[in-house]
């Protein structure tokens, strides 16, 4: 017999009553039923049943060993009586009466409970992190991202791609995001950096002529934490591909996102693919945000020209104040109620606007101060526009879209949760497409890239030569696109410019000259003029979709060790004073930040 186990803890079934077993794993929970002590014993596989009797020599040990500690037991597989069995359970209809128990590992008192999962601080839980993994919920979140990853990496290879692993020491690289550098010890005075992305060495690995590469890669960026962001480092499934458009992209990798996503989805629907494509400009007039939540129905619609010359002078004055002013609806079936209303009116005044205007529209007319302001026969328009019913509400948002615009998105979804037309049992996937390539700086007052940079103009180099105003160039469009889910972004690509004249080009209406491109990006530039492939491909984040699948609202409920919002690891005191003697070793003097006085 195995020094430790013959079966593990979620292994033994009525079929095997009899047996003589050896199981190893830890005291999940302990229960004292009139003399009789029964024990969960609980290892990566599940649950078994442990049953004491008070006149085996052991008693008194297993009646005080710790919840958490680790034992050895030999025993014997009984059947349960038909009233206790545990149908929960796949180990329910036996349990194990045991004969021997070696105490191999015993727990002290635990600062985190396992059994039961209730809810601990952060600090604790990262701190004692590997007790934290051992509760059902987590550890049933990180197998499921293993399976994930799995379901993804052979979704990729039947597709023919090939997996290539990327430098993690490179070159500092603006990708929109803090660096994470690294002093060098062999070249004093000069540092690497920690990959963004693999964003030049993939589209170098297309130059150097192969055709479809992925991987799963390890990406760092200094950023604040967020729920859907690690502090620090995070994983993507990236790829790209040579001689491809758009479709090409979204046939080779929205198969395998719908797969993945059905296979660990519990039954809940998954949009069919191909995957709706939706133009940027119109999911911001519709939904508010480029990563709009499908499984509310509700859309905005521009209403302003109802509002031009009518009686409610805050909106009239709005509209002529500016052409750029807008006001939009947001529809609310079934809404139409005072208090929902007032409610949701409250809610946007938390959210640092004015408020909401509304109508209610009832049988035959339209209430509410706004209906009563503009007259019968606007609201008329209004409801007909929306198509409206009795019992339903409108809200009303006014002035220049793109600071409304974000709480208009929210308070879309909102107004379907609340009042539950929103598809909670469902995952809605798109494809957003027609990025701007390029977006206003007000702070600077120039034109910047909205997206990404080597991301191909739409209309190539014409394109951009036939912009003359910033308004001309603020009107081009690229290739770029992001996927969606359920109000989250899955992740982002483009097709690429490879062309180094089109890349000077782009840059220069940025503002950066050919000399500042061939600093920045010349070992990209170089290898461009040397025959580079169109070629294009996108890059989805792990954690993400983990999340979703796995029902959690913060990141941190599916990765193994993450770091806290602070960006710290708690588990092992990460990031820590360097000694003297490392800090010489790398030719870095440590210059403590200068703290202001205060007058």
């Amino acid at each position: 017999m195995h020094a430790y186990r013959t079966h593990t803890c979620g292994q033994l079934r009525k079929d095997q009553v009899g047996e003589t077993v050896r199981l190893s794993g830890w005291v999940h929970r302990k229960r004292d039923h009139g003399g009789l002590l029964f024990i969960d014993l609980r290892d990566h596989y599940g649950l078994t049943q442990l049953v004491v009797e008070p006149e085996m020599s052991f008693f008194s040990a297993v009646e005080h060993v710790r919840q958490e500690s680790v034992i050895c037991v030999e025993g014997s597989v009984v059947a349960r009586d038909a009233e206790v069995v545990n149908a929960n359970l796949p180990t329910g209809e036996i349990e194990i009466r045991i004969a021997g128990v070696e105490i191999l590992s015993e727990a002290e008192e635990l600062p985190l409970p396992v059994f039961g999962e209730p809810d601990y601080p952060e600090d604790i839980r990262m701190k004692y992190r590997y007790l934290d993994l051992r509760r059902e919920t987590l550890h049933k979140n990180i197998m499921t991202r293993s399976a994930v990853i799995g379901e993804i990496r052979r979704g990729m290879e039947a597709k023919d791609f090939t997996d290539f692993q990327t430098p993690i020491l490179t070159a500092s690289s603006p990708e929109g995001a803090r660096d994470f550098l690294v002093p060098s010890r062999l070249h004093p005075g000069k540092f690497y950096a920690l990959p963004q992305a693999p964003q030049i060495f993939k589209q170098m690995i297309m130059v150097s002529g192969f055709d479809k590469y992925y991987q799963i890669a390890p990406c760092f960026r200094d950023e604040d934490a967020r729920a859907d962001r690690s502090a620090g480092e995070f994983y993507q499934l990236d790829l790209e591909m040579s001689f491809v458009e758009r479709q090409d992209v979204f046939d080779a990798v929205g198969p395998v996102v719908h797969d993945t996503f059905v296979k660990f989805s519990g039954g809940r629907k998954v949009t069919q693919y191909p995957f709706p494509l939706i133009a940027f400009d119109e999911s911001m007039a519709k939904y508010g945000t480029d990563k709009p939540d499908l499984r509310c129905p509700i859309e905005m619609q521009v209403v302003s020209d109802h509002f031009r010359g009518a009686g409610f002078k805050v909106f009239t004055s709005i509209l002529d104040a500016d052409p750029r002013h807008e006001i939009r609806a947001i529809p609310a079936p079934g809404g139409g109620s005072r208090a929902f209303c007032d409610r949701m009116n409250s809610w946007a005044q938390k959210q640092g606007l004015p408020g909401m205007g509304y109508m209610i529209f009832a049988e035959g007319e339209a209430k509410g101060p706004l209906a009563k302001n503009i007259g019968p026969e606007r609201a008329e328009a209004i409801r007909a526009q929306l198509d409206m019913k009795a019992g339903d509400a409108a809200f009303f948002l006014a002035g220049k879209p793109e600071d409304f615009v974000a709480v208009a998105a929210k308070a879309r979804v909102l107004i379907g949760e609340e009042l539950k037309i929103t598809d909670l049992e469902s995952f809605k996937l798109a494809w957003i497409v027609d990025f701007p390539m390029y977006e206003w700086d007000e702070e600077n007052k120039k034109v910047e890239f909205g997206h990404n940079p080597f991301s191909m103009p739409q209309g190539g180099l014409e394109a951009l030569e036939a912009a003359s105003t910033d308004e001309d160039r603020l009107a081009i469009k690229a290739y770029q696109y992001d996927i969606v889910c359920n109000g989250y972004e899955l992740g982002s690509g483009a097709i690429r410019n490879h062309r180094p004249d089109i890349m000077y080009k782009a840059f220069g209406i940025a503002g950066y000259g050919k000399d500042v491109v061939e600093d920045k990006f010349g070992g990209m530039l170089n290898a461009f003029k040397f025959g580079a492939p169109p070629h294009g491909g996108c890059a989805l984040g792990i954690e993400r979709i983990v999340m979703l699948l796995c029902d959690q609202e913060n990141i941190r409920e599916v990765t193994m060790f993450p770091m806290n919002q602070q960006a710290e690891d708690l588990l092992l005191d990460a990031p820590a004073d360097a000694s003297p003697e490392q800090l010489k070793d790398i030719h870095i003097r440590v210059v403590p930040p200068i703290v202001e006085k205060k007058d």
